[in-house]
């Protein structure tokens, strides 16, 4: 049951065996149904033949019977009594009779005639106004039972159909005509035999056909699976699971987890990558260190205790940034205090008191007087500080910074005046350890992590950063913002 192909199977199975009980017991009563009304059609027509001809005063060894054995006769009168019964029926029951009476049937020869009765025709004006007149039959529905009867020797079920009729001498009768029931009973056996025999074997069918398409439907998973439990096993994240070729649910898990694999193939090479380089970047400044304190250790005369402090603080700031981006990196998100961001800008370039060049900032006057978003003051300061850093390395004598209102958000650019960003190389920068000028030298270009960690910073606070061609012909950083609600 921990199988999906049996669960299938027998769900299917279960379904079709109720939808063929239902169907089997609705045909076998619409077919005993369809032949008993043949069988009462026979009964009611062998009774109105018989009751006919007593209406016309037809002596009972006259009467002329078809089919006795198929259709048996019982004729009682008013009080129940039998008065005629045809040849050879020698029991019957569901007629509401007396039983057989002794009255001999029609070919004894000695059955007195139907106005042979002693009735004194008195019953013209007074009788039931429900019993047909003298010398007719009943146009009433008959009145249908189900019973049995022996004939020559034999019993059997049999419908029997009640026709009244009234001699010309007034006397009322009761015709009692059978139709035999061993024909459907037969028919019903039959289909019912039928039906108990084809429905395991159908059911069977069901099942395995069920069974066989699961299976193949649920092949693809199954490699699927086997494939991820070697990739695990083997942890190879550049193989990838088969994909079917129909267009199916199938085919759509191949292709998303193919797409998993792939992001996490490359979230796996960024992250070796990213320890890599970092492993790199921290040598140098550690090695430099190092070798600064064992000269001075050997000769203090020669300690370079500025190239040391230099190479601390390179360190510090490495580490602060690692720091930074393995926070970002775990999905820390951004706190929920409304900054000015106009105000934040300011701030943050009145402290910048030893750069190269200085720094101009313009902020257009906004329609509610100010420009105030949601996120960290401390994550913001640090993107506007890393543009500002990365305007310095390259601007030859303009850094500008222009806040302004951009449609329903805010606009914070800063551009230089150096020679800017090829075009193919605007995203490859954002990446993380990536410097474009290989011909400067580390301490002056950077960890190459200030521009990625900016735009992890404004991605988090759900806006953009991007690098556009300054109107000075240098880099035009753009970082926008959405509004505080």
């Amino acid at each position: 049951m921990r199988s999906v192909r049996a669960r299938a199977a027998i769900g299917a199975t279960l379904v079709v065996a109720v939808a063929l009980v239902a169907a089997g017991l609705a045909v076998l009563s619409v077919l005993r149904t369809n032949l008993i009304d043949q069988a009462d059609l026979q009964a009611e027509v062998a009774a109105r033949e018989v009751a006919g001809q007593l209406a016309l005063d037809t002596a009972y060894a006259d009467l002329d019977l078809d089919d006795e054995e198929d259709h048996p006769v019982q004729v009682t009168d008013e009080e129940g009594r039998v008065v005629f019964v045809s040849k050879g029926l020698r029991a019957i029951s569901g007629t509401a009779s007396r039983g057989v009476s002794p009255v001999p049937s029609a070919s004894a020869g000695a059955t007195p005639s139907p106005g042979d009765d002693d009735d004194d025709g008195d019953d013209d004006d007074g009788g039931d106004s429900a019993r047909p007149a003298r010398g007719e039959v009943s146009s009433d529905d008959p009145d249908f039972s189900d019973g049995t009867a022996t004939v020559d020797g034999k019993q059997a079920d049999y419908r029997f159909a009640a026709v009244e009729a009234t001699t010309p001498a007034g006397l009322t009768l009761t015709v009692h005509a059978g139709a035999p029931l061993a024909a459907e009973q037969e028919a019903v056996n039959t289909v019912r035999g039928a039906m108990l025999t084809g429905l395991p074997l159908l059911l069977a069918v069901v099942a395995g056909v069920t069974w066989l398409v699961t299976r193949r439907a649920l092949r693809p998973v199954e490699g699927i699976r086997r494939e991820m439990a070697a990739i695990t096993a083997s942890e190879d994240l550049a193989r990838r699971v088969p994909e079917p070729g129909s267009r199916d649910e199938i085919a759509a898990l191949a292709r998303t987890t193919n797409e998993t694999l792939t992001a996490l193939e490359a979230s796996v090479e960024r992250q070796r990558r990213f320890v890599a380089d970092a492993s790199h970047e921290l040598r140098s400044p550690i090695a430099s260190l190092r070798t600064q304190l064992e000269v001075a250790e050997a000769h203090p005369e020669l300690l370079d205790l500025p190239g040391a402090v230099a190479d601390t603080v390179r360190l510090q700031v490495l580490a602060a940034d690692l720091l930074l981006l393995a926070r970002l990196d775990a999905g820390e998100k951004p706190g929920a205090a409304r900054l000015e961001v106009g105000a934040l800008v300011r701030e943050e370039v009145s402290q910048r008191t030893g750069d190269r060049i200085p720094v101009t900032v313009e902020v257009e006057a906004a329609e509610d007087a100010s420009y105030e978003v949601n996120g960290s003051r401390g994550q913001l300061a640090r993107v506007v500080g890393n543009l500002l850093d990365n305007a310095q390395r390259h601007a030859e004598s303009l850094v500008a910074v222009r806040v302004a209102a951009d449609g329903a958000g805010v606009r914070v650019e800063v551009r230089d005046d150096g020679a800017g960003v090829p075009e193919d190389e605007r995203e490859r920068i954002f990446e993380r350890f990536v410097r474009l000028d290989d011909a400067r030298s580390r301490d002056d270009g950077g960890a190459g992590l200030g521009l990625a960690i900016a735009r992890d910073v404004a991605t988090r606070h759900g806006g953009t950063l991007t690098v556009h061609r300054a109107p000075e012909g240098g880099a035009a950083f753009r970082l926008q913002l959405p509004r505080a609600a």
